[in-house]
């Protein structure tokens, strides 16, 4: 078979190894393997290269993606997904694996509806925001990354009696608020799921902090973890708690701290390479079997699906996927609420 990759969409730690290791294991089953470069956009201007070994050695290892990625605004149209079909054609494609989020998914799904090429998806998404999927690619250096900055940060916080907002990622999905404020101790986890208007979620924050510098706890500092996700700005509600902070516990005040594109980067943890390493073997796997418009996933919650030899991967139709994840942004997929549900639970001891 000739085998094509390309990564698309935002970054995410781990995709380096997923590329490396579709390679290797696609070379070592007798298949050719090409590299396209800078997703979609790649795809359309026909940028690719055929993987030698010696190029992709310990590149597992590396953020990023070796191969470039980028969001295409022809792919979307007509004209551009008639531009791509007639791409892959000309490759001489027998198989294409594409790496990305629920965008760079539905463009998988499209080219498989209308190609012979067998087309396989495999998620990377720090957010951790894909259906049917327990954990993307990237997720959980993305996590390590806030609990570390957050380590940080508390340090400073104690020596000066210091409260601070720390924004991460997460413009849709608030899981990489939820996992890493629980792992970093944080006294509140603010997420766009929990749906609170800007004056409840002041007067929260402000109840907060008089619990966490009550003068019995003896407490030097304060933590909150806010998404992206959540609707107002992370440095107008620090401006609003520091004046009511002055007020009511003179020496305490409050920074805001917005990590941004510094979470999708670094080394990718033990478990991102693994995973990443896993679902590229199985995506090889599906591809000599026939299979097309799948998504290969990390132990998908609900274990909705086809099981692998792999007993963590799953074979997931991708149409099924993207309507999961649709559920997952606008709040009605069960895991989501399972997820608000238990927070709830746990809200009130965050700070206690």
């Amino acid at each position: 078979m000739r085998i094509g990759v390309l990564t698309s969409g935002g970054d995410a730690p781990g995709m380096n190894a997923a590329v490396r290791t579709i390679a290797v294991v696609g070379m070592a089953r007798g298949h050719e393997v090409i590299g396209i470069q800078r997703g979609y956009v790649g795809l359309l201007k026909k940028e690719t290269f055929t993987f030698r070994l010696p190029e992709i050695d310990g590149i597992s290892r590396y953020g990023g993606t070796i191969l470039g990625s980028a969001r295409s605004k022809e792919f979307p149209t007509q004209e551009g997904q008639k531009r791509a079909l007639q791409v892959l054609q000309e490759l001489g494609l027998d198989g294409l694996v594409v790496i990305g989020g629920n965008g760079s998914l539905t463009g998988a799904h499209l080219l498989a509806q209308q190609s012979n090429v067998k087309v396989v998806g495999l998620p990377a998404s720090i957010d951790n925001d894909i259906g049917h999927c327990g954990l993307s690619i990237g997720t959980d250096t993305a996590v390590n990354t806030i609990v570390d900055a957050c380590d940080r940060i508390m340090d400073t916080a104690r020596a000066h009696q210091r409260a601070f907002i720390v924004e991460v990622m997460g413009r849709q999905s608030g899981f990489l608020a939820m996992r890493a404020g629980i792992a970093a101790e944080a006294d509140a986890i603010l997420y766009g799921e929990k749906q609170r208007t800007e004056e409840e979620t002041i007067e929260m924050m402000m109840n907060v902090l008089r619990r966490c510098f009550a003068p019995e706890r003896e407490k030097t500092r304060a933590l909150i973890i806010k998404a992206e996700g959540v609707a107002f700005s992370t440095t107008e509600m620090a401006t609003k708690l520091e004046e009511k902070l002055q007020d009511e516990i003179p020496g305490t005040s409050i920074r805001a701290t917005i990590l941004g594109h510094v979470v999708r980067g670094g080394r990718p943890s033990a478990l991102d390479r693994a995973l990443a390493q896993r679902l590229a073997f199985a995506s090889i796997m599906a591809c000599e079997r026939g299979l097309t418009d799948v998504m290969m996933s990390w132990e998908p919650p609900t274990r909705f699906g086809t099981p692998t030899d792999d007993p963590s991967v799953w074979i997931i139709p991708i149409a099924d996927m993207l309507e999961d994840t649709q559920n997952m942004l606008n709040g009605t997929s069960p895991i989501i609420q399972k997820r608000v549900q238990l927070l709830n639970q746990v809200e009130h001891l965050l700070a206690f």
